[in-house]
């Protein structure tokens, strides 16, 4: 495929003869090169810059995100590890020491003193029957007979059989956490162990970071309540400002907006076996600020590149279409005198037919004119004067078939200017028909009409659409052998359009053949093919607004179909 042809296809156009040369055609072609040129050239540039990005995101990732991740979870494991010890000293102990010993005042002060030398953090201790009362109680507070019957707390821990409270004032208007063990005898005897625990234990495992100035750490409950004074968001028991993952999951790392409008990077880390979660959160400007800068750079790279790759582009495109531009003119100029010159030589394959058309005519005037003579000679009455006047009828049908194909040899002859009229579309192609009937008669071909009668009439140029139905037609009796099929259809495609296919029998076309039928100069006619048939066929069809389309199979045969416009549009290109 030649170099024009490449860039035709490219504009997505296969028209070769249309003689198209709107600014549409070029404005189509500059395009799609300006297109398939930046996506070779810019394409790669992102995958370089996306795949640098993601590099390098996931070096930030392992030295910021990872160790954020990390640290809130050893910290959570710390404040899990506390708790549960805690909780297991509460437990121990209601299975130490029965009902009765624990209602002992003595017993449980002796306990508790004991606890407390070992145990930093621990309040009060006290013992609480099945009804929810307070049977014992020793601490710094009067609780004794207190009711906790009705306390949510208790109902759970009558339930799950263990209860780790969130943080609260309560009576003692300082923040505290309560850790409550159910305990069941044999004899289905149950009662409660309540100890209350300092929270100021939290602050020094949170303090054990090594926190920045520009970081937080603080623990809150599934509700956002702060459980541990924050840096940034308040003091305990306000309310946590943003929103935070739900439900049991490992530890996540997210990066937001918070409602100072600080952009941070959030550490969620949720105890398992209590309502509560650790919060760690970094400014996220001081943990990616080298990322910023490379990524500013980098940005300033991609955009100068990519300015300057489609400064470039559009400049070689701008001087390719117009040199295609220029070549198609010359094309076109070039390619009016090559259809000219095929209009003659067309005439030239016609003039054995057209004289054999003439000829018959010819005689029959001679004829008739003979016996007109010798009427006139021997009956000087005229009494035969019915049967001359049918005589002299008879001629002047003679003289009008010899004018008829004398006016379609000069339509084939004359290159005259385009003119539209009225045409009955069936009539044109058996007037067509018509230069071929003697071949077909000769070679016995089977010629079939299927014309639709309804057809409705078109308005376009009757010499053009003679030459696109010879065309195929000659292609048509090319291919089939002596004895073959030819069959031509008519009908109404659409509201716009109307078709005409002529189908044969013959040898048919390959793949490869089909790709280039309708090119200039491509014939498997080697001895004595032009290749300029079908092209210049093509190129009718196209200029008047219509399509030409070709299905084929080997060994089987080939069917070209014409859509015309019921109103021909000269030189739109469609």
């Amino acid at each position: 495929m030649n170099r024009l042809s490449w860039y035709q296809r490219l504009a997505g156009s296969y028209d070769l003869n249309s003689g198209d040369d709107s600014p549409d055609r070029y404005r189509i072609l500059r395009r799609n090169i300006v297109v398939l040129m930046l996506l070779v050239t810019i394409i790669p540039l992102v995958i370089m810059a996306v795949i640098n990005q993601h590099e390098y995101q996931k070096s930030i990732q392992n030295e910021t995100v990872t160790p954020l991740a990390t640290l809130a979870s050893k910290t959570r494991h710390s404040f899990e590890l506390f708790l549960e010890e805690r909780q297991a000293i509460v437990k121990s102990i209601s299975s130490l020491y029965s009902f009765e010993s624990l209602s002992d005042p003595k017993t449980l002060n002796r306990i508790f003193s004991v606890l407390t030398n070992q145990y930093l953090g621990l309040i009060d201790l006290g013992l609480i029957d099945a009804k929810g009362i307070q049977l014992s109680y020793t601490g710094p507070y009067d609780f004794l007979g207190k009711d906790y019957s009705q306390q949510s707390w208790f109902r759970e821990v009558l339930v799950k059989g263990v209860y780790i409270s969130d943080v609260f004032m309560g009576y003692r208007q300082f923040p505290h956490v309560a850790i409550a063990v159910l305990r069941r005898t044999e004899d289905d005897r149950s009662w409660v162990l309540r100890a209350t625990i300092d929270t100021s234990k939290f602050d020094d495992l949170i303090s054990s970071m090594g926190l920045t100035p520009e970081s937080d750490a603080f623990l809150i409950n599934r509700k956002g309540t702060l459980q541990t004074t924050s840096r940034f968001y308040g003091k305990v028991l306000d309310t946590f400002p943003l929103s935070f993952p739900q439900g049991n999951y490992g530890t996540v790392v997210v990066e937001t907006t918070d409602s100072q409008g600080r952009e941070i990077l959030v550490a969620y880390a949720p105890f398992i076996h209590s309502d509560y979660i650790l919060v760690l959160a970094k400014l996220r400007s001081t943990v990616l600020r080298s990322w910023y800068a490379l990524q500013s750079r980098m940005l300033f790279i991609f955009i100068f590149s990519v300015v300057t790759i489609v400064l470039i582009i559009i400049k070689l495109t701008d001087n390719v279409v117009k040199r295609v531009k220029e070549a198609d003119e010359r094309r076109e100029i070039a390619f009016r005198e090559v259809q000219h010159t095929h209009k003659l030589s067309s005439i030239g394959r016609l003039a054995a037919g057209v004289a054999h058309e003439i000829n018959n005519p010819m005689a029959i005037i001679n004829e008739k004119a003979g016996l007109m003579q010798d009427l006139v000679e021997y009956d000087a009455q005229f009494r035969n004067k019915d049967k001359f006047i049918a005589l002299i009828t008879s001629i002047l049908k003679s003289v009008e078939r010899c004018k008829s194909i004398t006016h379609r040899l000069l339509g084939f002859a004359r290159h005259m200017e385009v003119q539209l009229e009225i045409l009955d579309l069936n009539d044109l192609v058996q007037e067509t028909l018509g230069f071929l009937e003697n071949e077909a008669l000769f070679r016995n071909i089977d010629l079939q009409l299927q014309l639709a009668n309804d057809l409705p009439r078109i308005s376009s140029n009757r010499g053009q659409l003679q030459q696109v139905f010879l065309n195929i037609l000659s292609n048509a009796f090319a291919a089939v052998e002596d004895g073959g099929k030819i069959t031509l259809r008519s009908w109404e495609e659409d509201a716009d359009t109307v078709a005409v296919s002529v189908q044969d029998n013959g040898c048919g076309m390959s793949a490869e053949t089909l790709k280039h039928v309708f090119e200039p100069f491509f014939t498997t006619k080697k001895q004595h093919g032009t290749g300029l048939g079908l092209s210049i066929t093509y190129g009718i069809v196209k200029k008047i607004g219509g399509d030409v389309r070709v299905t084929s199979k080997e060994g089987e045969g080939t069917t070209f179909t014409a859509y015309l416009r019921k109103k021909a549009k000269f030189g739109s290109g469609e």
